[in-house]
């Protein structure tokens, strides 16, 4: 009985029960199946899905730095991002030139909570390298955003508390295309008690 009966029986991801190798979380469902979380992969859908949302719905929240950070970049990446300055500061990241081959970093979207800029703006990099000039960026967003949500995520190898967790699966109980990372793979998976009957040879 408690509240682990409870979360177990009312919500399809159950409630955790335990983090092994600081990256999945183990939950009990409430019909006996047991779920794997990869807690990466899984928060990198979240906030992609939250950062896709606040675009659609009219532009994504920034976090200003209080000291903006400067990131030294191949002259061609600089010039690349500072082109489409106008677009990513739509999707709350705010640069500006500072030097040949710098960027000032003023703002990151605040749902990536406080990621190191250098690898954010390389990457956002290389995915614009392959973007011809002319695409406008709505025809990308959505691996852009992918790319940006990468940096946002609870890493693997990071250490959460119960609360934590179970928050983790209401999150995703909660949000359309949880099932899977924006890379398409699979953000958990779901024994169900016949299956693991099954896998100890009790059928």
């Amino acid at each position: 009985h408690g509240p682990f009966a409870e979360a177990s029986r009312d919500f399809p991801l159950g409630a955790a029960v335990a983090q092994v190798l600081d990256t999945y979380v183990i939950a009990v469902a409430g019909d006996g199946s047991l779920v794997l979380v990869d807690q990466h992969a899984a928060h990198e859908r979240l906030t992609h899905e939250e950062i896709r949302d606040q675009m659609l719905a009219g532009g994504v929240r920034s976090q200003a730095l209080l000291l903006p950070g400067v990131v030294d970049l191949p002259a061609g990446d600089a010039a690349r991002l500072l082109a489409r300055a106008g677009e990513l500061a739509r999707l709350g990241l705010e640069i500006e030139a500072f030097g040949a081959g710098a960027l000032l970093v003023r703002a990151l979207p605040a749902a990536l909570g406080a990621p190191d800029p250098g690898p954010l703006l390389r990457d956002l990099a290389d995915e614009f390298a392959e973007m011809d000039e002319a695409t406008a960026l709505d025809a990308r967003l959505d691996q852009v955003i992918a790319r940006m949500a990468c940096h946002g995520s609870i890493r693997a190898g990071r250490r959460l508390g119960g609360p934590e967790m179970d928050a983790l699966l209401r999150r995703m109980e909660a949000t359309p295309r949880a099932a899977t990372c924006s890379h398409g793979r699979p953000t958990f998976l779901k024994l169900s008690k016949a299956e693991i009957e099954r896998m100890f040879g009790r059928r």
